[in-house]
Parts: C-alpha cells; sequence; structure tokens
C-alpha cells in the first residue's frame, strides 16, 4: 500500500510522481536538444574553420602563383631590356662600322678622283704640247702650201689670162653665116673649141647632141630630132625637126650649115649646125635666142 502524503502548515502540497517523469523527460529532450545544437554549432565551427583554412591556403597559393608570374615576368622583362640594350648596342657597333666604311669609302674616291684628275691633267698637258707642235708643224706646212698655192695661183692666173686671150682669138675667129631660110644666123661654131668660144660669148643657148639614125625622136632642147639619112662620103643629112607640133623636114644638108626654122617662142629663129657626119650619126649643137617671147 502507499503511504499517505503528508502535508505541512504553509507548504505546498508535492507534485504527483506523473508530473515529475514528464519534467525529467522534457529536461531531457532540451538537454538532447542543446546537445546536438551545440554539436552541430561545432561541427559548422569546424567547417567554418576548415573553410577558412582552405581559403587562406588558396589564397596563398594565389600569392605564391603571382609572386611566381611576377618573377617570370620580371625575368622576361630584364631578359627584353638586357636584348634590347644589346640591339642598341648591335646597332651602335654597325653605325659606327658603316661610318667608318663610308668615310674610307670616300676617302677612297677622293682620292681615286684626285689620282684620275691628275692624270687627265697629264694626259691633257701632253696632249696640248702634242698639239700646239701639230700646229706649229701645220702652220709652217700651210705657209709652204700657201707660197705653193701662191705659185699655183700665179700659174692658173697666167693660164686663164693665156687662155682668155685664146678664146678672145677664138670668138674674134667665129663667124656670121647665112643659114638655109637666107637669114644671116649668129655665130657659127665648127669645131669643139669654137664652140666652148661660142657658149662663153653667151649670146644664145647652146644644146650639144649625137643623135643616131632611129624611127625613134631625141629630144633636144624643146625640140624633137629624127635622123632619116646621114651620107658620110658627101658630109650630108637628112632630118625631121618636131616643133610646135609641127613637122619640118631638112633634105640634104651640108656640114656646118646653119639649119634655121621658126618656132611660136622667139623672133629670131632656131638654127642647129652639124658639125660631124658619120655612118647613121651626126654631131652637132641646137642654138636658140636667150629672148623667147611669142610671135605675131
Amino acid at each position: 500500500m502507499s503511504e499517505p502524503i503528508q502535508s505541512y502548515p504553509g507548504q505546498p502540497y508535492p507534485a504527483p510522481a506523473g508530473n515529475s517523469n514528464l519534467k525529467t523527460a522534457i529536461g531531457g529532450g532540451l538537454l538532447a536538444a542543446l546537445l546536438v545544437s551545440n554539436v552541430y554549432l561545432l561541427m559548422q565551427v569546424h567547417d567554418m574553420k576548415a573553410d577558412s583554412v582552405k581559403s587562406r591556403d588558396a589564397v596563398q597559393a594565389e600569392i605564391a602563383d603571382l609572386k611566381e608570374n611576377n618573377t617570370v615576368v620580371s625575368a622576361t622583362s630584364r631578359k627584353h631590356i638586357q636584348q634590347l640594350n644589346e640591339d642598341i648596342e648591335s646597332t651602335r657597333r654597325q653605325a659606327n662600322s658603316a661610318a667608318s666604311q663610308a668615310k674610307r669609302e670616300a676617302l677612297t674616291f677622293a682620292e681615286q678622283k684626285t689620282k684620275q684628275l691628275e692624270q687627265q691633267q697629264r694626259e691633257s698637258s701632253a696632249k696640248l704640247s702634242t698639239d700646239i707642235s701639230e700646229a706649229k708643224q701645220s702652220a709652217t706646212t700651210a705657209n709652204a702650201k700657201i707660197a705653193d698655192v701662191s705659185g699655183d695661183v700665179t700659174n692658173v692666173k697666167s693660164q686663164v689670162e693665156s687662155t682668155k686671150s685664146e678664146l678672145d682669138r677664138t670668138i674674134s675667129d667665129l663667124k656670121k653665116v647665112t643659114g638655109d631660110l637666107g637669114v644671116t644666123s649668129g655665130y657659127v661654131a665648127t669645131n669643139g673649141k669654137e664652140l666652148a668660144a661660142l657658149k662663153a660669148l653667151g649670146e644664145r643657148n647652146i644644146f650639144e647632141f649625137k643623135l643616131s639614125k632611129s624611127k625613134q625622136a631625141q629630144r633636144v632642147g624643146d625640140v624633137s630630132l629624127t635622123l632619116k639619112k646621114a651620107d658620110a662620103k658627101h658630109n650630108r643629112f637628112t632630118l625631121d625637126i618636131v616643133a610646135d607640133d609641127k613637122l619640118t623636114e631638112k633634105k640634104d644638108k651640108t656640114l656646118n650649115e646653119p639649119v634655121q626654122f621658126y618656132t611660136s617662142k622667139a623672133h629670131q629663129p632656131y638654127e642647129i649646125v652639124v658639125n660631124q657626119v658619120s655612118k647613121d650619126q651626126i654631131v652637132g649643137y641646137l642654138s636658140t635666142p636667150k629672148v623667147q617671147s611669142a610671135r605675131n
């Protein structure tokens, strides 16, 4: 049997036994919850410490990487700067070398040019001396030639005077003869000397010809001549003359006879004089007036 509950004056009644167990259970639950909470908090703290350690390690690793990269960059920069310095030094040496080479080449060119000019001056002096000698010799030769030419001129002058005198005598020997038309002709030349004198006299136009027997006419001056017959034994000839498109036959004419005919171009007659008759050929000249004017 259970003992009766005792009470004392002024003291509450004791709690029932069931309530005490409930409190104990609740307290244990709270304690367990608090323990779990503490464990969880410890785990969170531990995780946070681990994360913090990891973050610190990562930061340290990154710092290490940065330091390493900085070291590499610094080394590369130093190497690049060193290479630039070496290139600058090499360029400076090359420039100095090129300048020295250019200076040497300029001096060499100047020396060569100076020698060349000196050689040209020597050659020019030698040539000038030679030219002067040749000029002196040429002057001497020229003086001698001038003397010779003077002598030749004197001789030529004498010959010209002699020829002129002879020509004057020949001109004076020229005769005027009446032609086959009954007109007194100009002077008539019977040989080469007289023909030259007649040309020199210059009173008429003279056209020499050598005409062979042919059916084809030969142009002499401004007329056409055709030899039809030549009698060397009797010094006679027959020819056709075409002037102003008009045919005129001159038959059985004699040596040195002025064969006369008129044209529309002159008041004076044209004259043909034959100085030589051979077989089938005659030699002579055509004489025409100097002044050509139409006849009325």
